[in-house]
């Protein structure tokens, strides 16, 4: 992907959401740029259109909210996204599922679909979660 001009609302969001630890939701987005003039939520989610819209961030369907890509520069188009979410601790982790990309795909033709969008976010215990026993 070419170097993408941001909008001031936009490069402050995004900004937001690399520099979180974890998946913020558009509100409190909205709480964490209110110094920077954001008043509305209708201004983050402008912003997160747009920022979907280039591949710079997901939304992570299954809790609402929002992470930065971890993969900004890769072409989305034709890959599968897919994030697992830790329940206990809320670590998010972006990563490669060729198989299972190959083998939706399959399907897909085999069923004369045609997909828009493919996200799998796989919900349990990260390693460190799971070694604490939680």
């Amino acid at each position: 992907m070419s170097e993408v001009k941001l909008t001031r609302n936009q490069g402050l969001v995004f900004d937001a959401l690399q520099a979180a630890e974890a998946p913020l939701s558009a509100y409190t987005i909205l709480d964490r740029l209110r110094g920077e003039g954001f008043r509305a939520p209708l201004q983050v989610y402008r912003a997160l259109e747009k920022l979907l819209a280039l591949g710079l961030v997901h939304r992570l369907e299954s809790i609402n909210a929002f992470v930065a890509c971890s993969h900004p520069h890769h072409d989305h188009g034709e890959s599968l996204v897919a994030f697992a979410i830790c329940q206990t601790c809320g670590d998010v982790r972006e990563f490669a599922a060729p198989a299972a990309a190959a083998g939706l795909r399959d399907w897909a033709a085999g069923a004369g679909f045609k997909p828009a969008k493919t996200t799998i976010e796989l919900s349990g215990l990260c390693r460190a979660c799971s070694a604490a026993g939680a």
